[in-house]
């Protein structure tokens, strides 16, 4: 159930309490002591003129106190502000916390789904933006609401008429605010909205930057671009235009405020209507311009709370997604013997649009199965399946002999039954050794160079500059893209499971290193059940059997030669190759 934005925030706010009452407690005795200035200060003034003569002997102590005061309401101002610091960034640290273990436990459909680069906006740029409304709101807010509860007070001790006209003009200023940030709203939703969609774009084009070069398509790109940016520059300007007309409307109103308290009293001294003295003016008409004043800065903190809230609402949108269902319940299971049976499953990405129906299969201990057709025929679905990124609409998927239904075991427990090795290599900024021991953070190095030397990865290794300890960086960029393949595999070897997913897992290495590696894989499946996704039909020859997928569904099912003599789909995609590769095609 979503709730709203402001009991979200603070039920981050809530496990620092104390800072609350840290920053609260010095922001009322600094507003107090800053209030008690103008005291001292009329006192000083009817010094000045009262008597004809200047009494030093007089101002000497009020200056004294000045001082004291100013020191004072400084030291309490400081904590107030370290104090309003520990909440922010306490509670905005919690917020991105929360938001990347939310991020974990979505099902991979939403990160499928979602814009990459609106992801990474939310959680580093919305994120900011709430610690920066947090922080206006408990400085400036929290001492404004202080500030104008305090001038009230002092007003009314000096002259009673003139502080009610002070306080009734004055909400006029609050009226105008409210009416300015009511139209601001929407645009400040809106440029969260669209710098999201910036964020994205410009994840896209640097991740894709190879891609943008060898197309050309750098100009369609910077249109692209430039549209997006400008939309965001004119709901910015909007935004801030709205934003800003608040402060000087509210600044106009509270000027008439002082103004008024000026001439009133003024007229009231000629007049001789009041006991106010020329020092007790002064006093009065410095408490109206700081009751005025806190008005102004609130409204500037309202422009900085309507950005907040807007990005709040799309970090929290995604905070309130529904997480994968629990497995809490569900079974641990730290070994099996490798059979997979796939029973009547059917699966479909979109409820309208049937997928995979009715898929049965039967995986012995220890047996190949390679699993080949065109794009789009459902190979990647049926990996993303057996390891429960995705479950099942109807039907099972069991392992073992004992025949357990894989959504009866916790997801973890499953997945690392698996060694998966896909087409697209993944390393991380870190060591070699670090990165081949990221599935089994243990392992002595001993191990880490027996898995390399086993996928023929050792030799190039050696020949880094700090060899295993040497850093690679951000996507393996000092690597090429068969090393980086090969680190990729020994992270397998090294983890040795039960069963492996290979998903083209040789496409980045030349032919005679993929000679190398095949021979390593051959030791590594031995005795374990192994899943191969290939586009190249002659990398898998040597399985024991081949699904050819067609449409969601096995369209033929049987070895090599048998689904060569049956001259179906299987052989006219084994034609086709062929046919590319040598010309000619000859049983």
């Amino acid at each position: 159930m979503k709730q709203p934005v402001i009991k979200n925030i603070f039920r981050y706010i809530k496990p620092y309490s104390f800072y609350i009452v840290t920053a609260a407690v010095p922001a009322f005795i600094s507003v107090l002591l800053a209030l008690y200035i103008p005291v001292l200060t009329g006192q000083s003034v009817d010094l000045v003129i009262g008597a004809g003569n200047v009494d030093f002997g007089g101002i000497l102590p009020i200056i004294i106190k000045m001082i004291l005061a100013v020191v004072l309401s400084s030291v309490f101002t400081w904590v107030m502000n370290y104090s309003a610091n520990k909440i922010t960034f306490n509670s905005v640290r919690d917020i991105r916390s929360d938001f990347y273990k939310k991020l974990n436990s979505l099902p991979l459909s939403y990160i499928d789904s979602t814009s990459h680069g609106d992801i990474i906006s939310r959680i580093t740029v919305d994120t900011e933006q709430i610690s920066d409304g947090m922080q206006q709101f408990l400085t400036q807010f929290l001492t404004g609401v202080i500030t104008i509860i305090g001038t009230i007070a002092f007003m009314l001790s000096i002259n009673f008429k003139i502080a009610l006209v002070v306080i009734f003009i004055t909400p006029l200023s609050l009226f105008a605010a409210a009416f300015i940030t009511k139209i601001s709203r929407v645009q400040f939703t809106e440029q969260s909205k669209v710098r999201g969609e910036l964020s994205s774009l410009i994840v896209e084009a640097v991740e894709g930057s190879k891609a943008i070069k060898a197309f050309s398509f750098e100009k369609r790109a910077e249109e692209k671009f430039t549209g997006i940016n400008s939309r965001l520059f004119k709901c910015g300007v909007k935004s801030q235009f709205y934003s800003a007309l608040a402060n000087p409307t509210t600044r106009y109103i509270n000027g008439l405020v002082y103004a008024f308290v000026g001439i009133i009293g003024a007229l009231s001294i000629v007049n001789g209507t009041s006991v106010m003295t020329v020092g007790s003016i002064a006093s009065f008409l410095s408490y109206a311009n700081q009751y005025t004043k806190p008005f102004n800065e609130i409204t500037g903190v309202i422009t900085e709370l309507q950005s907040a809230f807007a990005c709040a609402r799309r970090v929290f949108a995604v905070m309130e997604e529904t997480p994968e269902p629990s497995d809490e319940n569900c079974m641990d299971i730290t070994d099996s013997d490798g059979s997979v049976e796939i029973s009547n499953a059917s699966f479909s990405y979109n409820k309208k649009i049937p997928f995979i129906e009715n898929l049965n299969l039967y995986v012995k201990k220890g047996q190949r199965i390679a699993v080949v057709g065109p794009t789009g025929c459902g190979k990647t679905t049926l990996i993303n399946l057996l390891m429960r990124f995705y479950d099942v609409t109807d039907g099972s998927i069991c392992i073992d002999e004992k025949h357990i239904d894989i959504r009866s075991i916790k997801r973890d427990s499953l997945r690392k039954l698996y060694g998966m090795v896909l087409q697209d290599t993944w390393v991380f900024k870190g060591s070699v050794r670090e990165n081949i021991a990221y599935g089994n953070p243990g392992a002595s190095i001993d191990k880490i160079i027996e898995a390399s030397k086993a996928v023929h990865a050792h030799g190039f290794i050696k020949k880094l500059p700090d060899g295993y300890d040497t850093i690679l960086s951000k996507d393996g960029g000092n690597l090429s893209g068969g090393e980086k393949q090969l680190i990729s595999i020994a992270r397998i070897m090294l983890m040795n499971p039960p069963m492996l997913i290979l998903d083209e897992a040789t496409s980045n290495i030349d032919s005679r290193t993929e000679q190398r590696v095949q021979k390593a894989f051959k030791a590594l499946m031995r005795g374990k059940t192994c899943f191969i996704i290939a586009h190249r039909l002659s990398t898998i020859k040597d399985a024991d059997i081949i699904l050819v997928m067609r449409g969601g569904v096995i369209a033929e099912k049987g070895t090599h030669e048998e689904l060569l003599n049956n001259r179906g789909f299987y052989h006219e995609l084994f034609n086709a190759q062929f046919e590319q590769t040598s010309g000619h095609f000859n049983e």
